[in-house]
């Protein structure tokens, strides 16, 4: 069910998001070619990711509405455990806010170069606030729920960010080289656009 939200996002926002990232590509291409900066594939592909990320989570988060209630909730875990535990609409409302996050968090913390705890959830907590407003001004729901899942994804892609950096720094010299991590972004890449191609059609693959 996360998936097929995740598809129909793509659908909705795909020619937009195709136009943006060749825009965005050819003007930081040329950006480096101007000012005589490497092209570093790995951190260019992870700033793109970031960007995907943003407009698909605009999409979900404006108008596939995830908990299916309207109107105002400021009573905290009244919509979680309204759900029955491993149930769908466990999975899809509770779950599915967390994970949507997450990204997020890791994306962030990454380019802040978070450290603390407290770097992350600030950004994260102002972040949801926000969506949950706009969202009670566009015919959607104002949850507060929504804000405490969505902040814990946030802080799971920050554990995420910081055990994997840790690991990192204890990895053999090639497995912390920028060749190894372009190859890794070339391969997750391919798999990309495979199934970005299928999804809209185009059956290249």
């Amino acid at each position: 069910m996360i998936l097929e939200t995740l598809t129909n996002a793509i659908l909705d926002v795909w020619p937009m998001l195709v136009i943006f990232l060749v825009v965005l590509i050819t003007i930081r291409v040329g950006y480096l070619k101007i000012n005589h900066e490497k092209l570093v594939f790995y951190r260019e592909f992870i700033n793109l990711m970031f960007v995907i990320y943003i407009l698909l989570l605009y999409q979900l988060l404006t108008t596939t509405e995830l908990n299916k209630m309207s109107g105002l909730n400021i009573v905290p875990f009244t919509e979680i455990f309204r759900y029955e535990i491993g149930s769908p609409s466990f999975i899809y409302n509770v779950i599915g806010n967390i994970l949507i996050f997450i990204p997020f968090g890791y994306f962030v913390s990454m380019y802040m170069k978070a450290t603390k705890f407290s770097h992350i959830l600030a950004v994260s907590l102002i972040t949801s606030l926000t969506v949950e407003l706009v969202q009670l001004h566009i015919g959607r729901s104002f949850d507060i729920d929504d804000i405490i899942l969505n902040v814990s994804g946030s802080i799971l892609g920050f554990l995420l960010f910081i055990g994997l950096t840790a690991i990192k720094k204890h990895l053999p010299r090639i497995f912390q080289s920028d060749l190894f991590y372009n190859i890794i972004c070339l391969l997750i890449l391919v798999v990309v656009i495979i199934y970005f191609t299928k999804i809209i059609g185009l059956g290249w693959f």
